[in-house]
C-alpha cells in the first residue's frame, strides 16, 4: 500500500500527532507500506517535493508542535490559475499523485485546505481529511485538533494578564486569533474569567463595552479583561458592505480593532487601556493532551478508511465518536458560534458582557 501525506495552511500543535496516529493505524495492519511525504503543503504535491519517509520520521513525534513536513498556503481560489510559468496546478497535483501510483492521499488541515482536498476527490483522487484548524470552524465535526492546545496558551496569556490588570487597575485586551469565528476567544474568556468577551458573531456596541466597565467600577472593581477576537466587528460596521468595509479598515489608523476599541475606552472612561496580542504563540509549542488522544484517535480512523477503501471522507468526531463524513457535504462551509447558544447565554448569567 501506498499513501500520501501532506499539510497545509497554518500550522497548529497536534499535524505531527495526527501523522503519526494515521501511519501507526497502517503499519500495525498493512504490509508492504510505504508513506511518501509532500513538502510545503499543496505546494510539495504541485512542484513534485517529496521523499519517501520512515518508521524514525514518525518516532518522538506525538508530543512535537509545528510539523515535520511544513506547511504553506495555497489559496483554493488560485488553485485553477496556472502558476507564473503556465503550469496548470490541478493538473500537477493529478500527475504526482499517480506517478507515485497512490492508494490514498491523506491531508491534514483547515477550510481552504478541505476545499482543494473535495476538489481533487471530484478529480478522481482517493482523499482523506483530517480537521485541523485553532478555530474549531470546520463544519461537521463537533472539535478540531489544534483547538484545546490554543486555548490552553490563550487562557495562559489572560491568566497572566490578570494579576498585573489588577496590580495597576488599568483595563487590558488580549487579542486572540479568529478572523471569522469566535470559538477560540469564547472558551478562553469564559476558562479565563474575562469579563466582556467580543466575538466576530455577535456586533458589539461600544456604549455596551462602556456600560459592563463601569458597572465594574462602581463595584468597587478597578480593572476589566476583555477578550477580543481579531474578527470582533462593531455594530456600525456590521452595517457595512465587505467593500466598504475593507476601504474604511485601510483607512484607519489602528493595527487591529483591539488598540480601536482600548483608545475609545480611554476616550470614554479616562482608563488606562492596554492591548496584548499573543499571535502566533496560540499556534504554537507542544499539543496538549487532549488534542494528542484526540489525533491518535482520528489517525487511526483514518487508517481504517483507507483499510476499508472508504475515500472522499474527513473523519470528524461526532458526540466523541470518530465518524467519515462526506467531503462533498462539509467542503466550504464554516461553523460559526451561535449567538443563543448555551454557553453564551450561560456566560451572560454570571456577569460576561459580550457588547450586545
Amino acid at each position: 500500500m501506498k499513501i500520501g501525506l501532506l499539510t497545509s495552511g497554518g500550522d497548529c500543535q497536534a499535524l505531527n500527532a495526527a501523522m503519526r496516529g494515521v501511519v501507526k493505524g497502517l503499519a500495525n495492519n498493512v504490509d508492504n507500506l510505504e508513506v511518501y511525504g509532500f513538502f510545503d503543503g499543496y505546494k510539495g504535491l504541485i512542484y513534485g517535493n517529496y521523499r519517501l519517509l520512515t518508521s524514525n520520521d514518525f518516532s518522538g513525534i506525538l508530543t512535537r508542535g509545528g510539523t515535520i513536513l511544513g506547511s504553506s498556503r495555497q489559496p483554493f481560489k488560485m488553485m485553477r490559475i496556472p502558476d507564473e510559468n503556465g503550469l496548470d496546478k490541478v493538473e500537477a497535483m493529478k500527475s504526482n499523485y499517480y506517478k507515485l501510483n497512490l492508494d490514498c492521499l491523506v491531508i491534514l488541515g483547515g477550510n481552504g485546505t478541505q476545499k482543494t482536498a473535495n476538489l481533487l476527490r471530484e478529480e478522481g483522487l482517493n482523499i482523506i481529511h483530517l480537521p485541523k484548524t485553532i478555530d474549531n470552524d470546520i463544519y461537521g465535526t463537533d472539535v478540531t485538533f489544534g483547538f484545546y492546545s490554543a486555548i490552553n496558551v490563550a487562557c495562559d496569556a489572560i491568566d497572566c494578564i490578570h494579576t498585573t490588570a489588577a496590580s495597576h487597575n488599568r483595563v487590558f485586551i488580549v487579542e486572540v486569533m479568529g478572523h471569522k469565528v469566535g470559538w477560540l476567544t469564547l472558551y478562553a474568556g469564559v476558562a479565563s474569567g474575562a469579563d466582556i468577551i467580543l466575538l466576530p458573531e455577535i456586533p458589539y456596541d461600544d456604549d455596551k463595552i462602556i456600560d459592563a466597565i463601569k458597572k465594574r467600577q462602581k463595584a468597587g472593581k478597578g480593572f476589566t479583561i476583555l477578550a477580543v477576537a481579531e474578527g470582533a466587528i462593531s455594530k456600525k460596521d456590521a452595517k457595512l458592505s465587505k467593500k466598504e468595509l475593507k476601504k474604511k479598515l485601510e483607512e484607519e489608523p489602528y493595527p487591529s480593532v483591539s488598540y480601536k476599541i482600548a483608545e475609545m475606552i480611554t476616550q470614554k472612561t479616562g482608563a488606562e487601556a492596554r492591548v496584548t496580542v499573543p499571535g502566533h504563540t496560540q499556534r504554537g509549542g507542544s499539543p496538549c493532551p487532549y488534542d494528542r488522544a484526540l489525533c491518535t484517535r482520528l489517525g487511526s480512523a483514518a487508517a481504517q478508511a483507507i483499510i476499508d477503501k472508504d475515500f472522499g471522507n474527513m473523519i470528524a468526531i461526532i458526540n466523541d465518536k470518530t465518524k467519515r463524513v462526506p467531503l462533498e457535504d462539509v467542503a466550504g462551509k464554516l461553523k460559526m458560534v451561535d449567538p443563543e447558544c448555551q454557553m453564551i447565554k450561560e456566560a451572560k448569567r454570571i456577569g460576561i458582557s459580550f457588547g450586545d
